[in-house]
């Protein structure tokens, strides 16, 4: 059974960074596209990032600022969150195809 968990959110200041993490598990994903998403209160889940192979995705308010990566070898993905605004407090969500984790909360105080 397929497994996404992310990890790494929490609560920090405008301006502070965190990386959040998301550990996939039940098959092996080198060739898939990861993406993060986010969702926050009252609004419509957006797409943040993504990842196929070496290629990387990105929405335009968050270019420059985050940096998606994986490891293989971990079945992991990573998202580099920097220079956070409080735009950016939301649920962040780790996607493969039809799969979802649960979600790790973000909050950015002004």
């Amino acid at each position: 059974q397929v497994q996404l968990v992310e990890s790494g959110g929490g609560l920090v200041q405008t301006g502070g960074s965190l990386r959040l993490s998301c550990a996939a598990s039940g098959r092996a994903f080198s060739s898939d596209t990861i993406n993060w998403f986010r969702q926050a209160p009252g609004k419509v889940r957006e797409f943040v990032a993504g990842i196929r192979r070496t290629s990387t995705y990105y929405v335009d308010s968050v270019k420059g600022r985050f940096t998606i990566s994986r490891d293989n070898a971990r079945n992991t993905v990573y998202l580099q969150m920097n220079s956070l605004k409080p735009e950016d407090t939301a649920v962040y969500y780790c996607n493969i195809a039809a799969y979802w984790g649960q979600g790790t909360q973000v909050t950015v105080s002004s």
